[in-house]
């Protein structure tokens, strides 16, 4: 094996494992043959769908999955978010026409890494891949200076009263920083059941239905350092 078919860069890292998830026919096939025909890189699998993709990913373990978020069926959104659960040191990065507020939010919100527009250059797109992958979190400029506005129009207050037991916002954090139930609870040395019950509890405290809200609330009141 030569050096850079360890990583790419004839350094030593190893070859970026990627999964593209795209419904246009022409789009995941042009990215398949760039991710391919790029030294450092190779693409482990190209899916319509993320319901194709879901149980693939079990198998092929890649770095860095490149999601579009108009998918047919599950959304690109919903699917980064069962990553996430299922794999919370997966990398999504989003690769999508969409740039409106929402979007950027929610994605960024359900554990994608980066935000990228698909009139991004292929060599920058490859850059941000291997960016995610040594800790970054790219994104197209157009996005950043969007999530800078968001920052600047959505002033938190400094912390929002609530009736969290240092438990539960242990358990909080945890799922702020990508655990699910399972990881948790071998973490903190219970049962799943365990983690489920207080998590309940926490819902309830906080108004909120799943996870991911849980997290966004989390985020956006401060309600965790």
């Amino acid at each position: 094996m030569t050096p850079n078919e360890k990583d790419g860069t004839g350094e030593g890292a190893k070859t970026i494992r990627i999964v593209v998830v795209e419904d246009q026919h022409t789009i995941r096939q042009g990215l398949a043959a760039l991710i391919n025909g790029t030294e450092g890189f190779r693409c482990v699998g190209s899916f319509v769908s993320m319901e194709q993709a879901l149980p693939e990913i079990e198998k092929d373990s890649p770095d860095v999955v490149l999601v579009d978020i108009g998918l047919p069926g599950m959304s690109g959104i919903e699917g980064i978010r069962r990553l996430k659960e299922r794999h919370p040191g997966l990398l999504a990065l989003v690769l999508t026409v969409y740039d409106d507020n929402e979007r950027i939010f929610d994605a960024l919100c359900a554990g994608a890494t980066g935000y990228l527009l698909k009139k991004t250059p292929p060599a920058r797109l490859l850059e941000s891949v291997r960016e995610c992958v040594s800790g970054g979190a790219p994104m197209s400029p157009e996005v950043a200076r969007r999530v800078i506005a968001l920052f600047r129009e959505f002033r938190p207050p400094d912390r929002v009263d609530n009736d969290l037991t240092p438990h539960e916002h242990r358990l909080l954090k945890m799922l702020v920083d990508g655990h699910n139930y399972k990881t948790a609870a071998a973490e903190l040395g219970v049962s799943v059941n365990t983690v489920a019950f207080h998590m309940k509890r926490v819902y309830d405290k906080l108004q909120v239905h799943s996870k991911s809200e849980a997290v966004a609330k989390a985020l956006r009141d401060r309600l965790v350092d």
